[in-house]
């Protein structure tokens, strides 16, 4: 078994009433660390601020399952007493208001990693699937205040030319929580060799997304779909810039996301590559992630190369960004 398993990046369903114990999935795939989704772009930050204090106050109900994330050290305590350490990211960075000064505070929220767009231009930064443009003066401030607040700078979702000077000002490593190589994904959402490279060289780490789309499988990712995309960033840039950052979806009934409205055709537009006829939407199953480490052990992977894939370069990470 790794030494520690993380997940950089996973969503529940954005609504205040979700069960907590949909996190007993990833306790089930021998999980110490999950990063969940609790806010994107088109979230207002009401709507945030609901699900953030929702999210604490059911993890804290349940000290014998779960326990919220705050600092480095705590990742030790959590997995020491048999606990599934948890905490926050944010997709986007409409919610900042244009004020570096809320990077901080959402930080003593339990967030622990941002990335400046989803998908669509902001004040900030480009989007993948928006007009390729520079990280903005803004943005440079941005970096700035999240490399101060101890929060993990990420790249996903972001446009080409941001992420390229992202990782260009950063005093931190620089992560693609759950982005796969696009010469195997195909699709916008993907990253290229070059942004890849531009990760390793911060220090980063290019965490492997488990969702079909972007990893082009014919069916629903299963652990020879993550090998084949483990295999192409160890070969390009070295087993200490690659992690796990599934992108798991999980839906309840009658929660709902988007209490406030949101354009689903702007944030995922047809001609992108989304839609029924985009490919699936199935995510490769957390519960299957001690598979996925027997396997690369069985590929001739060393038992040192699948801690790191499986958490300890995420924990490198987290240990000179927070």
């Amino acid at each position: 078994m790794p030494t520690f398993t993380w997940d950089a990046h996973a969503c529940l369903p954005l609504d205040p009433v979700i069960p907590i114990d949909l996190l007993d999935t990833y306790r089930a795939g021998n999980i110490d660390y999950v990063c969940i989704n609790v806010g994107m772009d088109m979230n207002s930050v009401a709507h945030i601020l609901r699900v953030i204090a929702a999210f604490r106050a059911k993890i804290a109900a349940h000290p014998d399952k779960y326990m919220q994330i705050e600092t480095f050290d705590d990742l030790a305590r959590a997995k020491q007493a048999g606990l599934l350490g948890v905490g926050f990211d944010l997709e986007g960075s409409v919610m900042l208001q244009d004020m570096p000064e809320m990077v901080p505070v959402f930080a003593r929220l339990g967030v622990k990693q941002i990335h400046f767009a989803y998908n669509r231009n902001n004040s900030v930064a480009g989007g993948c699937h928006d007009d390729d443009i520079p990280l903005t003066a803004l943005g440079h401030d941005m970096v700035k205040a999240v490399n101060n607040a101890g929060m993990i700078m990420d790249c996903s979702h972001t446009g080409r030319q941001s992420s390229l000077d992202i990782m260009r000002v950063s005093t931190k490593p620089v992560v693609f929580s759950h982005a796969n190589p696009k010469v195997l994904g195909g699709h916008e959402r993907c990253i290229d060799d070059e942004q890849i490279k531009a990760c390793a060289a911060t220090g980063g780490v290019i965490g492997v997304c488990g969702f079909q789309r972007f990893m082009k499988s014919a069916n629903a990712p299963d652990v020879p779909d993550m090998v084949r995309h483990i295999d192409y960033l160890v070969k390009l840039v070295g087993v200490d810039h690659v992690g796990i950052g599934l992108d798991t979806m999980p839906s309840v009934k009658g929660a709902d996301d988007f209490p406030d409205g949101v354009d689903r055709a702007f944030y995922w537009p047809k001609e992108r590559g989304y839609g029924p006829n985009a490919g699936g939407a199935a995510v490769f199953d957390p519960r299957k992630l001690p598979a996925l480490a027997d396997t690369l052990i069985n590929e001739g992977y060393l038992p040192d190369m699948v801690d790191k894939i499986m958490g300890e370069n995420f924990v490198r990470v987290a240990k000179d960004s927070w």
